[in-house]
């Protein structure tokens, strides 16, 4: 049976490995994430325009696009996501849907440049 002070000994021990974030390195990092897919969005979007892609076609790019984001930035975090973000869901998602608004913006501003005039 375990005593008062193994069970003491292993609540410290857990407290010990609980991981804390400084919230300005946090924000930080989530900017970048933010800005990279924002970014990344409308260089995407200019080249899914270029290269005549329509419909559904267009947002599988996206996909690609937002995919290959996700594994590069996981890729510069040296694959320890929690190191230097609190969840990865964060990586993988935040910033999706705006990047999306950008892409369709840019997407269809370079198709019309590039097909129709």
């Amino acid at each position: 049976m375990a005593g008062h002070n193994e069970s003491e000994k292993k609540s410290s021990d857990a407290l010990d490995d609980l991981q804390t974030f400084r919230a300005e390195n946090l924000q930080s990092n989530m900017k970048v994430i933010y800005y990279s897919r924002t970014f990344l969005s409308i260089i995407g979007g200019v080249v899914a325009g270029i290269l005549g892609f329509t419909g559904l076609t267009g947002f599988v790019f996206y996909f690609l696009v937002m995919a290959i984001t996700s594994v590069a930035l996981i890729a510069k975090a040296k694959f320890s996501i929690h190191t230097y973000f609190d969840s990865w869901n964060r990586v993988v998602f935040d910033g999706f849907l705006g990047g999306l608004m950008s892409f369709v913006l840019f997407w269809t501003f370079a198709y019309d440049i590039v097909h129709i005039f």
